[in-house]
């Protein structure tokens, strides 16, 4: 099955949110509409990244019936309230002292008061950012938004392609280079948009070399996602966790590459862990990673609604099918700062987007952002035998802070790491470290440089790390690409045509295996829609 359109991309999908949030209007109709369909703390976080996004920072005037002893008062006021951590805009609206609000002579006024304030709060967020939060702010509250207003926004139409034992590649691939067998899991399904899961049963294995293809695929598939974990051990690949509509996931699924057979894992969870006696909190989450170690699934970081000062180990243990929490030592790298400080607390989300590579019996994980989207550069490495954390001051320049990027090992020594994205800019620079000397450095890239991009998954095989998908805020990259990392030549071994998943930000990547040779398989992402093939 193909999927001819999948969506809206930016700005187009934050344009329609804002009209079915109900902007765009004159501004006191909006108000009207917002406030009618949401709450007064959601309205009003809705209200200032639409302004954000759209006007700017704001600079805009107090109401002019205050005089100018009152606008001293309103200022001493706001300064009062960002100094005393009344940050969050519910808490602003509900708790605030009569005394710090006495200059205001009515409840238009007031109601100023709060909009203003909640923009003012947004700083220099850049439009590109604004426009995002504001969809996924939208998401978290109304899931099912964009299914009620695609029908006016965009046609789109399922194809059912017919799948044959001779296994027909999706496109064709002119490239020279080592072969490398590349498949896509589809789940079958007719109406994503209505969260449908479907059952597709019975067909022979497909392989096709240096091309994405659709493997027969049995089993009630997981739900559409992407920002989840993906790890393969002994032919059977997991996923856990994700984004769905704005939701995080705490389910975790397993695909039988050998039988292509979906199925859900029952999972427990440890009543006690090692640093607390109360029952173990395994919080949904997204933007994690999912690495194999020994007999477990190591889940670490990744946003989540019950955010920790500092990154958690999470593992679930194969033999007993059951959720802990790991202790660690040593200095752990900072997943939410000071609570108190922070504004619009309701939204805030634990750290996700790093990277994390497994460099023998450690752990290298750079990047990401904070709970409050503040991008990092920083590197830490966590050793597994010891459970210790270490962080590292390496010399040399280092990438710019930033989230979604790709790393790899070469050689056990040298990690790579290779675009992500700032809030309004994508990258494609490449920079390595030698995990023995810890300097930092830019080599020159050579041969079919990938276009600068967010999202994208990446795995290696042998001296190959292979790149697909991820998207640069305007389309999702189309080309399966691959670079030596021994000769630091890119070459691009296939492309896809149209929003299909294997286009998209968030998707997962995993190597696995069939009669002996090494293939590639996806799932997932986000292109305008939650996939799950």
């Amino acid at each position: 099955m193909a999927r001819t359109n999948t969506g809206l991309a930016y700005p187009d999908r934050f344009y329609a949110a804002a009209s079915y949030a109900g902007f765009g209007g004159s501004p006191n109709s909006a108000n009207k509409d917002v406030a009618s369909k949401f709450s007064n703390e959601v309205a009003l976080i809705l209200y200032a990244l639409y302004q954000q996004a759209t006007v700017g920072p704001c600079n805009v005037p107090k109401p002019s019936p205050w005089s100018p002893v009152e606008q001293g008062k309103w200022k001493r006021s706001a300064s009062s309230f960002a100094a005393s951590g009344s940050v969050s805009i519910y808490l602003l609206k509900n708790n605030i002292d009569d005394n710090n609000v006495n200059s205001l002579r009515s409840e238009r006024d007031l109601d100023a008061f709060y909009h203003l304030y909640s923009w003012q709060q947004l700083g220099n967020m850049v439009s590109a950012e604004a426009m995002r939060l504001f969809v996924k702010i939208l998401e978290e509250e109304d899931p099912g938004w964009y299914s009620r207003t695609s029908n006016s926004v965009e046609s789109v139409r399922d194809v059912q392609m017919n799948h044959n034992s001779n296994g027909e590649p999706i496109i064709e691939n002119g490239n020279s280079f080592a072969e490398t067998k590349t498949i896509s899991a589809e789940n079958g399904s007719l109406m994503e948009a209505q969260d449908k899961d479907i059952v597709l049963e019975g067909l022979g294995p497909v392989v096709v070399y240096d091309q994405w293809v659709s493997p027969p695929i049995k089993g009630q598939c997981p739900k559409a996602r992407y920002e989840h974990g993906a790890a393969v051990v002994q032919d059977k690949m997991y996923i856990y966790g994700g984004n769905h509509n704005g939701r995080y996931l705490s389910d975790l699924n397993v695909l039988d590459l050998r039988s292509w057979t979906w199925s859900k894992v029952e999972a427990s969870i440890e009543s006690k862990s090692e640093e607390s006696p109360s029952p173990v909190n395994i919080a949904p989450c997204a933007g994690h990673s999912l690495i194999p170690w020994e007999n477990k699934l190591l889940s670490i970081a990744g946003h989540t609604k019950d955010p920790s000062e500092t990154i958690q180990i999470k593992a679930f243990d194969l033999q007993t099918g059951t959720w802990s929490i790991l202790k660690t030592y040593g200095k752990a790298p900072v997943s939410v700062l000071s609570l108190n400080y922070l504004s619009f607390s309701r939204f805030l989300v634990s750290r996700g987007g790093q990277s994390v590579t497994l460099v023998g019996s450690t752990l290298v994980i750079f990047g990401g952002q904070d709970a409050k989207r503040t991008l990092l550069n920083d590197l830490h490495i966590l050793d597994l035998e010891t459970m210790t954390w270490d962080d590292f001051d390496a010399v040399g320049v280092p990438p710019s802070p930033r989230s979604d990027h790709a790393a790899a090992v070469h050689a056990e020594r040298y990690l790579l790491i290779f675009g992500g994205g700032s809030h309004a800019t994508c990258f494609n620079d490449l920079h390595v470290l030698d995990l023995q000397a810890m300097e930092w450095s830019r080599p020159t890239q050579q041969g079919e440089i990938p276009s600068p991009r967010a999202g994208h998954a990446g795995v290696t095989v042998g001296e190959n790390w292979f790149i697909v998908g991820g998207g640069d805020n305007k389309s999702g990259a189309s080309e399966t690409v691959v670079l030596n990392m021994s000769t630091l030549v890119w070459s691009v071994v296939t492309s896809v045509e149209g929003r299909v998943p294997l286009a998209s930000e968030g998707l997962s990547l995993v190597v696995g295996s069939i009669s002996g040779e090494d293939i590639l398989v996806s799932f997932g992402g986000y292109n305008g829609r939650y996939n799950n093939e």
